[in-house]
């Protein structure tokens, strides 16, 4: 007799038993996960069939397989499809036959025609085409003879020359960077930890940047210069204060600096230092893949933006460097690519998005997509076929777009500045990869309007452009920009919960875009508790922003601020908000949910229900909805419904760069370019109570001293049960003439308001309250 296998409920924050009966599959063969069936030293065996009791001749057996997710090596036949899977007893794993529980519940799914088809080789034979010779990061050894050529051939059109004269020569004459210094009292402080890991940063770029050029031009004084660039930092502490316990960031840029040191220079090493470089790389990487697969779990939750991050740029280059020389490696990289096979990308799904907001995608992607290369050129797996990857450049393309700010969600180190060059590149990447003409034009627009941040810390203290360019022109095609004129004029990213709304992306002057956020992801991590949020620019100046600083992740701007739902285009009852704080299980409880997108030829619509986001603080909230028309691709609607067991009165915030003109129940705001003339064409509670204040509440005023001030618009309804909210918002150009006339119709059970512009009207209908 089997003993029986403990199958444990998922939680709101684990992996989740799939694929299942209401799985739609997005590529085949689909990826298996279930929760652990014990806490640790778990092994599984699992079985696929076509058949619910596993007897056809089609039944596979897969095994051992070392954690809780799986995917085949094989594509598997259209059609219904059944699996199941034991954990395996055996403690010894070099012990005979293997003995397992008995199985679990069987769960089925079916396979449609024609998907993507993206199986992930065994591990017994998915090395097979890597090569024992060093370099390997980037360019393989048997390439450095016809890349020496490219670049004697063509150094500008290479890249070759702005590399060498920038991201080279600097580092020849620097002196060694001194090891950081502890924090006083070994307490974090954000100033000293910014700078800690930009001396990392630039660490990695001399050991890099030397051992590449001098390996390249066959130079003995720069291969000298960083060979003694990497014993220097073999000198540092491994368990000090570039641990990954001190600091991350800097313990995942020391951790990449010595792989590509020990890679590039590996022939100029003596087998001593070869020795000495390799178990300090060996135990960098140890902490990083410890806290990984054995502290964050990520393969039972994989919500840690930082550890998930950390395969890409820490387990991918070290692992691959140490390959076939420490068996470690192979078993961390063996995790690392079932991990990107099967789970990644836990922020987002197969429409690309991305779900702690652009910033992050920027820098989740800009590591990604390097691993993806490093992991193309040294094993030839191909992870750009999976659907996320063939789609999530969309995901900046339409909630980023190249001439906004202010104009986005979630936690972002850029805020108040054009959108990031780096987020270009990574879009540029993936229209190397996909030949997506939208995709290069968004790179040379932002390339456009963000010329002058390379040396901001958000750039410089992460990627060095120059190095960037010179890969990605040796490594894929050249693309023609295409405008982006034809693109869907509501694009619903339904993976994450966002909604975007464009009328003439590819016209700066002329671009509206409106985004609109009620996400299933709630507030965990870097998103912000601002479901059934919006964001308006319109005609090149942001009107409707995501507003505050960014002062540095845990300041009281971030917790007490920008976090909040105070800080957002939304609202407050009672002048509480949705839940974000520190609770992760409250984090992903906040959430909301978009109901329903459509597009018509006179508007476009989005409803989406925060409801369940309010539920930790407004506990009587029975519903909240809000539903958005942008209508003629020329002024908006919004209808707030807001139902509550008790009387209560609601805050209507919005917030903007300049100040506004109040009278009674309008507001306008005229900035440089643009301006928006906002209306509350009806409220169910009487006539709001218009405020502006430019104040901060609750933020250390240190913190913001010289940052520029925003206004803050509230409109305060009477208290009551249920609540009713039309608002009229018209974006209008600098010196432009324009209106939207309204009346009301309130017969029946609805309040009808009318909307006419230039002899257009249009009809919403708003729920009467009761």
């Amino acid at each position: 007799m089997k003993k029986p296998l403990y199958e444990p409920q998922s939680g709101i924050l684990t992996v989740q038993y799939e694929p299942n009966e209401t799985t739609q599959l997005l590529e085949n063969p689909p990826r298996f996960t279930w929760m652990p069936a014990q806490l640790e030293n778990d092994r599984y065996v699992l079985q696929i069939s076509s058949t619910a009791d596993f007897s056809s001749d089609d039944t596979v057996t897969a095994g051992p397989i070392p954690y809780n997710l799986y995917t085949p090596d094989y594509v598997l036949p259209a059609g219904t499809h059944y699996w199941r899977y034991a954990l395996i007893t055996n403690e010894d794993t070099e012990q005979g036959a293997d003995e397992y529980t008995g199985w679990s519940g069987v769960r089925s799914f079916t396979v449609p025609e024609d998907l993507p088809q993206t199986p992930l080789l065994s591990r017994e034979v998915r090395y097979r085409h890597a090569q024992a010779e060093h370099p390997r990061l980037w360019l393989q050894a048997a390439e450095l003879d016809t890349f020496r050529s490219k670049i004697k051939e063509d150094p500008e059109g290479s890249g070759w020359s702005a590399f060498y004269e920038r991201s080279v020569k600097p580092w020849i004459e620097r002196e060694l960077m001194p090891e950081p210094q502890r924090y006083p009292n070994n307490k974090r402080v954000a100033k000293l930890w910014r700078q800690m890991y930009i001396d990392c940063q630039e660490t990695l770029y001399a050991i890099r940047h030397l051992s590449v050029a001098g390996v390249i031009l066959q130079d003995e004084m720069l291969l000298e210069r960083a060979k003694t660039w990497l014993l220097h930092v073999l000198t540092w502490e491994t368990e000090g204060t570039t641990s990954r316990d001190y600091n991350d960031e800097a313990s995942f840029r020391i951790a990449g600096a010595v792989a590509w040191g020990y890679d590039w220079l590996y022939p100029t090493l003596t087998a001593e230092e070869r020795e000495q470089v390799r178990a300090n790389l060996l135990r960098r990487t140890e902490q990083i893949a410890f806290h990984v697969i054995e502290r964050s779990k990520i393969h039972q939750v994989p919500f840690d933006s930082h550890a998930v991050r950390s395969l890409s740029s820490v387990l991918v280059p070290c692992c691959i460097a140490m390959f076939g020389e420490e068996p470690k490696a192979r078993e961390w990289l063996d995790y690392t690519l079932e991990y990107y096979s099967g789970l990644y990308s836990p922020w987002g799904g197969s429409d690309g998005g991305w779900a702690e907001g652009p910033m992050y995608w920027t820098t989740g992607m800009a590591f990604v997509t390097e691993a993806m290369n490093l992991l193309k050129k040294y094993t030839a797996i191909n992870f750009y076929e999976r659907p996320f990857f063939k789609k999530t450049a969309d995901f900046p393309l339409y909630c980023f777009s190249p001439d906004t700010i202010r104009c986005s969600f979630g936690d972002q180190s850029t805020l108040g500045d054009p959108v990031s060059l780096k987020t270009g590149f990574n879009v540029r990447q993936f229209a190397g990869v996909t030949g997506n003409g939208w995709h290069q034009w968004y790179y040379e627009r932002v390339k456009e309007t963000d010329t002058d941040s390379e040396m901001k810390f958000y750039n410089y203290g992460w990627w060095d452009f120059r190095f960037d360019e010179m890969m990605y022109r040796n490594d894929f095609p050249a693309i023609q920009a295409v405008e982006p004129s034809d693109i869907e004029k509501v694009k619903w990213f339904r993976d994450i919960g966002w909604v975007a709304f464009h009328a003439n992306m590819h016209k700066p002057e002329d671009h509206i875009m409106l985004l609109i956020k009620s996400s299933p992801y709630g507030s965990i991590s870097h998103s912000h508790g601002d479901q059934n949020g919006f964001l308006l620019h319109a005609f090149g100046e942001p009107l409707a922003i995501e507003s505050g600083h960014y002062v540095a992740f845990g300041s009281t701007m971030h917790m007490n601020w920008r976090k909040t739902t105070r800080s957002t285009n939304n609202i407050l009852i009672d002048g509480l908000g949705q839940y974000a704080g520190t609770n992760k299980v409250l984090n992903m409880a906040a959430k909301g949910v978009v109901e329903q997108v459509a597009s018509y030829d006179a508007y476009t619509y989005s409803r989406c229900n925060a409801t369940a986001a309010y539920q930790e603080h407004v506990p009587y909230l029975s519903r909240y909805v809000r539903e958005i028309y942008f209508f003629n691709q020329s002024y908006i609607v919004i209808v707030d419904q807001i139902d509550l067991s008790q009387p209560g009165k609601i805050d209507w915030l919005l917030h903007t760069p300049n100040r506004m003109k109040l009278d009674g129940q309008t507001f306008k705001l005229r900035g440089q370019k643009a301006g928006l003339d906002g209306r509350f064409v009806y409220s169910s509670s009487g006539d709001l109570t218009l405020s502006q204040t430019d104040e901060f509440t609750g933020v250390d005023p240190v913190e913001i001293e010289g940052l520029p001030r925003e206004w803050h618009l509230n409109a305060a309804t009477r208290e009551a049960r249920s609540h009713r909210i039309a608002t009229l918002l018209v974006p209008i150009r600098k010196d432009e003439s324009k209106y939207v006339s309204h009346f009301m119709d309130d017969q029946d059970h609805g309040v009808h308001i009318y909307f006419t512009e230039n002899g257009l009207t249009q009809k919403v209908e708003v729920p009467k309250a009761y």
